[in-house]
């Protein structure tokens, strides 16, 4: 080693916050016999904002493998078991080969043969309900008013539906 290099500070390279998450949530979530926690933590982008408001996944149940440890054995693939709103398990039952296919594919091999559903409420569904803030029809009139010279129509919806969040979160004084 030379005095140069000695000399030298080491150069610190951020990481984004989700891959120290994903890293730190690996052990735990595999205890439900995920083997990465991007199945969980990106749900939504994997199967669809559709799909993914009506059901989670729970866990990943693997058969057992043989004991005499044949040469030939190779790992069968899971089943995914999934919470499903209920109401919905219909839905998600046609739609099973879709999202089997889209766990696949992000996954990267055939990973999960079929699918079990268990009709239950989201958690995260009771979450949204309870974080979504009451309207406010006086800061829904103030942001109409402020978005009238906006022609694009979803434009301005989504205008109207930010404005209406800050400015019913603004408190007077």
């Amino acid at each position: 080693m030379s005095q140069q290099s000695a000399a030298r500070p080491r150069r610190v390279v951020s990481k984004p916050l989700a891959e120290l998450v994903n890293r730190a949530l690996d052990p735990l979530i595999a205890r439900q016999g995920f083997g990465e926690a991007t199945l969980l933590t990106q749900w939504d982008a994997i199967v669809g904002a559709r799909i993914g408001a009506l059901c989670q996944p729970m866990r990943l149940n693997w058969p057992p493998r043989p004991k005499n440890g044949a040469p030939d054995s190779r790992q069968q693939p899971a089943t995914l078991a999934l919470r499903v709103e209920p109401g919905f398990g219909l839905d998600i039952q046609h739609m099973s080969d879709s999202i089997i296919e889209r766990v696949n594919t992000h996954l990267g091999w055939r990973c999960v043969a079929k699918l079990a559903i268990r009709q239950e409420p989201l958690h995260r569904a009771a979450l949204k309900r309870q974080l979504a803030p009451p309207s406010d029809p006086a800061a829904r009139a103030r942001a109409e008013q402020t978005t009238q010279g906006v022609e694009n129509d979803a434009l301005r919806a989504a205008l109207i539906s930010l404005g209406e969040r800050v400015l019913s979160e603004k408190k007077p004084g």
